[in-house]
């Protein structure tokens, strides 16, 4: 073993303190980790440089790992590995040579999240600009790629993400004729939910070129241009006032400097008496950063707020949060829907991409999965209107049956 698998070997050491975890070095060496307790975990390293590239910076080293196959992981139990790993970080201390770096990330994330608009429009296209056929592999008809919601566990993802949005629907007690801006409305399904089945009328904004294109094509298809108006801007962009604002998935795109602009952008554009509903991931820890290997190859710009900060950047733009909702392991099963529907569709997606791309993209999803089952990644709702009195007193409304807390429209 060279001095880089040494170092290695005391770090797995330091943090594998639960579980059945072993390395196999490129010279031959085999090591052991943990109690011995659960399902082995085997690592093959194949690449002598992957334990200086870990060693250097374990986040980056371990994804790109993966990604070249300088390493590979016994029966490619990639969901197996990262739990083993997360689970166990989130009950250790960071190693002591770890800390000055992240000292450093801590204090330079402002740079690495400042988002005008041109960069927000650039670091957008880096993953929603893919080929639209990669996420047909994996989302639902109605491409929802945020948390679906699971009040009942057996549910199927379709199932689970209308529930989704129909619970943020009765969030923002939408009558028909409101106006309704959907920030960040992805390829449409939010707000073709809203303009059918609740009458309103809807204003959707992305940066994406492909998802804006897509989703005019299905506001025609579904005969909704009367009701539903897409468009390629940023959100800083728009002027009009009101009744409901929804965004979903996007305040992660925002950046911590930009915090207090979002809110004060929506509290501006929001009608006395309106309501917004904030959906987003964020962090249970405090204050933090953004993996590296995640913002290098996957959401440059992106950061998982922790609740601390939204709430100070909310308070200082002088909204009301009416109600705060923390959904736990929702997104985890979410994700391990997508997961296993790309991983049906892997021959698919070497069609589309090349195998370092799948691979980064597998090892995406399962990351992101045992995040949220082992590292204290949530999503928050924020519930904000101008004044205390905007919305009911209690939360009644939002346990109606579906076709009790639809209004009744005029065609029906």
């Amino acid at each position: 073993m060279n001095v880089w698998d040494q170092l290695v070997d005391r770090l797995a050491r330091k943090i594998v303190r639960h579980g059945n975890f072993e390395i196999t070095y490129a010279d031959g060496t085999l090591r052991r980790y943990g109690d011995g307790t659960g399902k082995p975990v085997g690592m093959i390293i194949h690449d002598r440089e992957i334990t200086k590239k870990i060693i250097r910076n374990p986040d980056l080293g371990v994804g790109e790992g993966y990604m070249d196959e300088a390493y590979t992981l016994r029966d490619d139990d990639l969901p197996g590995f990262l739990a083993l790993i997360l689970d166990n970080s989130a009950h250790n201390r960071m190693p002591w040579f770890e800390r000055p770096m992240a000292v450093l990330k801590y204090l330079g994330r402002g740079l690495a999240q400042f988002n005008p608009k041109g960069r927000a429009q650039a670091n957008v296209a880096h993953h929603y600009d893919l080929s639209g056929k990669l996420y047909d592999l994996f989302l639902d008809a109605d491409r929802q790629y945020s948390c679906a919601y699971f009040p009942h566990p057996d549910m199927t993802l379709e199932q689970a993400q209308e529930a989704k949005k129909q619970h943020i629907a009765r969030k923002l007690l939408i009558k028909p004729g409101m106006r309704v801006l959907d920030i960040g409305c992805g390829w449409g399904g939010m707000a073709m939910t809203l303009a059918r089945d609740y009458g309103a009328q809807v204003v959707g904004v992305t940066l994406s070129k492909e998802q804006h294109s897509l989703a005019r094509e299905r506001v025609r298809a579904a005969g909704l241009e009367d009701r539903i108006d897409i468009r390629l801007c940023d959100y800083r962009s728009v002027t009009e006032t009101f009744d409901r604002i929804v965004s979903v998935g996007m305040f992660e795109h925002v950046g911590a400097p930009h915090f207090r602009q979002y809110f004060r952008h929506v509290r501006q554009m929001l009608a006395p008496k309106g309501i917004a509903l904030i959906h987003f991931i964020g962090r249970a820890d405090p204050p933090g950063v953004t993996s590296d290997w995640i913002r290098k190859y996957i959401f440059p710009g992106g950061y998982c707020p922790s609740m601390s900060e939204t709430s100070a950047a909310v308070e200082h733009e002088k909204l009301v949060v009416a109600d705060l909702e923390v959904w736990r392991i929702h997104y985890a099963e979410t994700l391990r829907h997508w997961r296993l529907r790309f991983e049906k569709h892997l021959d698919e997606a070497l069609t589309l991409y090349d195998a370092r791309f799948t691979r980064m993209w597998r090892f995406y999803l399962v990351a992101s999965e045992m995040a949220f089952r082992h590292a204290g990644q949530v999503v928050f709702q924020y519930q904000l209107c101008h004044e205390v009195e905007d919305v009911p007193l209690t939360r009644d409304y939002l346990y109606l049956s579906q076709d009790q807390s639809k209004p009744r429209l005029a065609a029906e």
